[in-house]
């Protein structure tokens, strides 16, 4: 299946129904007595968080969405029904978007969130309310209102615990491949990696992560370069970054800051993300390579991890350190939510 992580759909909220005109037969009652009802609310647009969802696959097939208007009301002061909801299943991380105005008008993040994205009309009130006593016979109603009808941009950011950045070719499918049961296409020519792949790296019970392999970065990503902005996106919504150095790169301390800068250029604060620094595909060297790459400054300077992940090498260690800036995160994160809720 692809990876979907844009789409576009038209929204159309349920329009109210309109009130009735109607005079109930009662003697002594000039013409009866106004009786007519009010017309039903249209139904609502909403959309909800679901964590069984993992692309935006289903809006390239279906792109409208329109709940039902509400029913005109009756006589004998009967009521219309309300029209039912619409609902509308997206991924968590799900970012929307007014096309017309570009603003931000949601960005569901949890299982279960919800967010009305189109409101129905409210219905029209009956000609029973409308009588004074200077008109006794009212002769009209109100008409239900429109619902809202918008055309929403929907983004997906991948939500991950750890998310691996490197240039095309530095070794994160087959990490990704030897940590958890994903399996991404691994190749020996730039941009294999085309779309995201998270994998679900399990250290024990209840110590458990997710990772995300995310297309290749290249200098000049932020302009849109290589795959640009798909690939950032994704980025941004994990807590961890892991910098992916290639053991046999010519300037390693380039590499790191073509990264970093990219993350920095596209959004500031990714680069403040905890990070950890790793130097990957070391079972290409040979052992005097080995030996002066362990004496080197790049090494001391950001006390970068030495990992293989055909041969396993340093791949134990790095996941225990990864699991306790996570579960830092996480403790800090439920913290704050807490203190939130208070």
């Amino acid at each position: 299946m692809n990876f979907i992580d844009t789409a576009t759909i038209e929204v159309k909220a349920g329009d109210g129904g309109n009130g009735h005109i109607s005079f109930r037969r009662e003697k002594f009652v000039a013409k009866g007595g106004p009786d007519g009802g009010d017309g039903g609310d249209g139904g609502d647009v909403v959309v909800v968080a679901d964590s069984q969802l993992g692309t935006l696959l289903d809006f390239t097939y279906k792109r409208h969405y329109k709940a039902p208007s509400g029913v005109n009301g009756g006589k004998s002061r009967c009521t219309g029904k309300s029209g039912d909801d619409v609902i509308i299943k997206v991924p968590c991380g799900t970012v929307l978007r007014n096309k017309g105005t570009g603003e931000q008008i949601a960005d569901l993040e949890k299982n279960g969130e919800r967010f009305v994205l189109a409101r129905g009309g409210r219905g029209g009130r009956g000609n029973q309310w409308f009588a004074t006593p200077t008109n006794q016979v009212p002769r009209h109603a109100e008409p239900g209102t429109p619902g809202e009808e918008f055309i929403i941009e929907l983004e997906l950011k991948l939500l991950a615990d750890v998310g691996l950045v490197g240039f095309p070719n530095v070794g994160k499918s087959t990490l990704i491949s030897s940590i958890s049961a994903a399996r991404p296409k691994i190749a020996d020519y730039a941009f294999t990696t085309l779309v995201p792949n998270l994998g679900m790296v399990r250290l024990g019970e209840s110590r458990s992560f997710t990772v995300a392999d995310i297309p290749g970065l290249i200098e000049g990503a932020h302009t849109g370069k290589g795959l640009g902005h798909q690939f950032l996106r994704h980025v941004e919504r994990t807590d961890v970054l892991v910098y992916l150095i290639d053991a046999l790169s010519a300037d390693m301390e380039h590499d790191l800051a073509v990264l970093q800068n990219e993350l920095r250029t596209y959004e500031p604060a990714m680069v403040s993300k905890p990070s950890l620094i790793v130097i990957s595909r070391t079972d290409m060297l040979i052992d005097e390579q080995v030996q002066e790459l362990e004496q080197s400054a790049f090494v001391k300077r950001h006390k970068a991890r030495r990992i293989s992940a055909v041969t396993r090498l340093g791949l134990d260690g790095l996941l225990e350190d990864l699991w306790k800036i996570v579960e830092l995160h996480r403790r800090e994160r439920a913290l704050a939510e807490r203190d939130e809720s208070f």
